[in-house]
């Protein structure tokens, strides 16, 4: 009896022992707590810090482990989310077709064919978003195989999906981009075209222009000439006709220069399909007597080839990886076909959505607004709060949590987020969806922070003032810190890094120097270039030289989207980038660095850029070089991307466009064209059904007639001066500082 009181007294010590904390030590509890209020003190520093104390910030973090809310800020607010809505499109789709979902595509003829000759080809579609080139080829060879050998003529049948073409949001921009691609049961390319330039043998010979993939869909208009080295300023513009496509080319690219590419978006998705089926089965030794055209396929057809997509899971990489605007309402329509009946459709699609959400998520009809399946523009309303239920629910339902989590980038490796969270402890630890819209920023997502507590996250912030860089890198400063609970630096040290923002300016030889180096990387146009310059971004603080190894990621490879933003964000009209910049230029005898590549993207409609050039024509004021810099690149991009420096200059602050309207007479003038493309566009908005924008345009051709007739106009001698006796003459080698040449005058 002694013995086992002493047993189970000795049992009672030792469990004491062993839960209580050793002296000097934490409680689990209290680490964890700690732990808490350090990252809550964290990110409020961030929040408070600009933009994003000027702008509408919803933010809301829980963790997987215990359930509990770590940190919540307006987080049952409603705000735009940008392309986040493809995080609840996927789930949806994921849970109402399944990961093995296959997409399917038939080829049928007529019953009565011999197997050899056929009097029609039918291809039906079943809305298969990943139909590209390689993979058509194939089909092609497949249908030859099958003994086929003449076709009379091709019949494209689209009518698993209605007819409507783009889901409500896409009509607030009038754009022929390929993220506004159009919906359709047959699709090809993402329904998407890649032009490509080069230029002629000599200067002023005419440019080469091709489209990828090459059918009769396409009506080609090439303006494309062969200029200088620093002539590298063209549009390319893609334009419904009828059954076909036009593509017209204007501009200049360099003598010498690499080929160029461009995607834009078509408008006939079956005729773009059968067009190009068209030239391959030709092409392989298929003959197609007649025409491609539109129809329906008769019940009496014969099935003779079914085209199957990869599964649904591989669908959905490319969707929330590179952010398809083009996969995610397709996938709107293909959920209204399959689970209400087709045609599918965007109302369909929204309603299965909703009933997922309500039904499965638990997150009431008419709490939110979703009106698209992609969140371009502004046609959705969700909550941080929203969001993390459904990445929680999705985490929590095995047989789809797999497929749903590799669909999301990962922090500093792949997809939109390849090139975020350098150097902080999200890399490799982080997967989120991104979003992005004109003063819209977004990111939510999972992460399993450093000391292994898995959490989720949604980030949102509306509405904020100025460039987008410093939001980004707001958010990015919040899910760092995240990432680093446990750690042993802990979420300050990695908050402080990211949210920090630019540094001092580096002494003026030095800039030179790094300016120099960059410069000379960027001109070789070396794709090769862009990890080593990725890393110089990343690790440079000082602004201006950032934003000259920022344009050279860009020439390196200027189809990358991500370079493209990497530009827009780093490149500033202020005086700690431009205006040191156009001191360095200056010193090197160079151009102005990053300018000629920002002038690049606005005369290739790029709104952002268009946005950034007139700021830019603002801060050039009063320097006659830079002024005159400033007006031939808005010439140029007037010539190129005339409709948009309309609108753009519409949006510009007052003083703003005073100074590009100035500037824009004078590049006007300077191209010696009494046909310009601008005027013809600002004729068009004379036009317009906008009340607004016809009123504006009224107002700008009036300005800039006038502005026109100054810069035409005889300028008078300068009057000469002469100075008192008192004065200090002007001697040999002096410079006489008169309006012209004063600094600021």
């Amino acid at each position: 009896m002694q013995v086992h009181r002493a047993r189970t007294l000795l049992a009672v010590t030792v469990a004491i022992f062993v839960t209580l904390p050793r002296a000097g030590a934490a409680a689990p509890d209290d680490k964890k707590r700690a732990e808490r209020e350090a990252l809550k003190a964290s990110l409020i520093q961030v929040l408070q810090r600009e933009p994003l104390n000027a702008s509408r910030v919803a933010v809301h973090m829980m963790s997987l482990d215990d359930g509990s809310v770590v940190f919540s800020h307006n987080a049952d607010e409603l705000l735009n989310p940008a392309s986040n809505v493809k995080l609840v499109t996927s789930a949806a789709a994921l849970s109402t077709l399944g990961p093995e979902y296959r997409y399917e595509t038939e080829f049928l003829v007529e019953a009565e064919s011999d197997g050899i000759k056929a009097k029609t080809l039918y291809v039906r579609g079943k809305g298969d978003p990943s139909v590209t080139t390689e993979r058509l080829y194939g089909i092609v060879g497949e249908l030859f195989h099958t003994g086929l050998r003449e076709v009379q003529e091709v019949i494209v049948d689209d009518s698993w999906f209605d007819a409507e073409r783009t889901p409500p949001g896409f009509d607030q921009e009038d754009s022929d981009r390929a993220y506004m691609a159009p919906t359709g049961a047959l699709s090809l390319n993402w329904n998407a075209v890649g032009v490509y330039l080069r230029p002629g043998d000599a200067l002023g010979a005419k440019g080469v222009v091709e489209v990828e993939p090459q059918s009769d869909f396409f009506v080609v208009e090439n303006a494309l000439t062969t200029g200088n080295a620093r002539a590298r300023r063209f549009s390319v513009a893609s334009d419904a006709a009828g059954a076909q496509q036009k593509i017209v080319v204007r501009g200049q690219v360099p003598l010498g220069g690499a080929y160029m590419s461009v995607y834009k978006k078509i408008d006939n998705p079956p005729m773009y399909f059968g067009q190009t089926l068209k030239q391959m089965l030709n092409a392989r030794g298929v003959k197609v007597k007649g025409k491609v055209k539109p129809g329906l396929t008769p019940s009496k057809a014969k099935l003779v080839y079914v085209a199957q997509s990869e599964t649904f899971d591989l669908i959905l990489k490319r969707l929330n990886k590179l952010s398809s605007n083009f996969v995610a309402e397709t996938l709107l329509k293909t959920m209204g076909a399959e689970a209400r009946g087709a045609p599918g459709s965007f109302a369909k699609g929204i309603d299965v959505v909703e009933d997922f959400l309500s039904r499965e998520v638990g997150i009431p009809r008419g709490t939110y607004v979703m009106k698209n399946g992609s969140g371009l523009n502004d046609a959705n309303r969700f909550s941080a709060t929203q969001f993390d239920r459904i990445l929680r629910y999705m985490y929590e339902r095995f047989p789809l949590a797999p497929e749903y989590l590799s669909s999301l980038g990962i922090a500093g490796k792949d997809g939109t987020l390849k090139y975020r969270f350098d150097g902080t402890e999200a890399v490799g630890r982080l997967r989120a969806k991104t979003g992005t819209l004109e003063n819209v920023s977004a990111l939510s997502g999972y992460v399993q922070a450093a000391g292994g507590e898995k959490f989720i996250f949604s980030m949102m912030v509306n509405d904020y003032p100025g460039r987008s860089g410093p939001v980004v890198r707001g958010l990015d400063a919040l899910g760092a810190g995240l990432a680093s609970v446990g750690s042993t630096l802990g979420p300050g040290r990695a908050v402080a890094e990211l949210a920090g923002g630019e540094q001092s300016s580096s002494p003026q030889a030095e800039v030179v120097s790094r300016v120099k180096t960059y410069l000379a990387l960027g001109s070789q146009r070396d794709s090769r270039n862009i990890g080593f310059l990725r890393t110089a971004w990343r690790s440079e603080r000082d602004p201006a030289v950032r934003a000259v190894v920022a344009e050279s990621l860009y020439q390196s490879n200027p189809q990358d989207y991500l370079g493209v933003r990497t530009l827009l964000d780093s490149y500033s009209a202020g005086s700690n980038v431009y205006g040191r910049l156009r001191s360095v230029a200056r010193e090197l005898s160079v151009d102005v660095p990053g300018l000629g590549s920002m002038v690049e993207l606005a005369a290739n409609g790029n709104a952002e850029a268009l946005s950034r050039v007139i700021e830019l024509a603002s801060a050039a004021s009063g320097d006659a070089t830079s002024e005159t810099e400033m007006a031939e690149g808005l010439g140029a991009v007037a010539r190129t991307a005339p409709e948009e420096l309309v609108l753009a200059l519409k949006g510009a602050a007052v003083k703003e466009r005073e100074v590009a309207t100035t500037l824009l007479a004078r590049g006007l003038v300077l191209a010696g064209e009494a046909e310009h493309p601008f005027w013809k566009a600002l004729k068009k908005s004379l036009g317009s059904t906008d009340a607004k924008l016809a009123e504006f345009a009224r107002s700008l051709d009036g300005a800039l007639s006038r502005k026109v007739a100054e810069e035409k106009a005889p300028k008078p001698a300068p009057t000469q001066v002469v100075a008192p006796a008192s004065a200090v003459p002007v001697g040999p080698g002096a410079v006489e500082r008169t309006a012209d040449t004063r600094p600021g005058g």
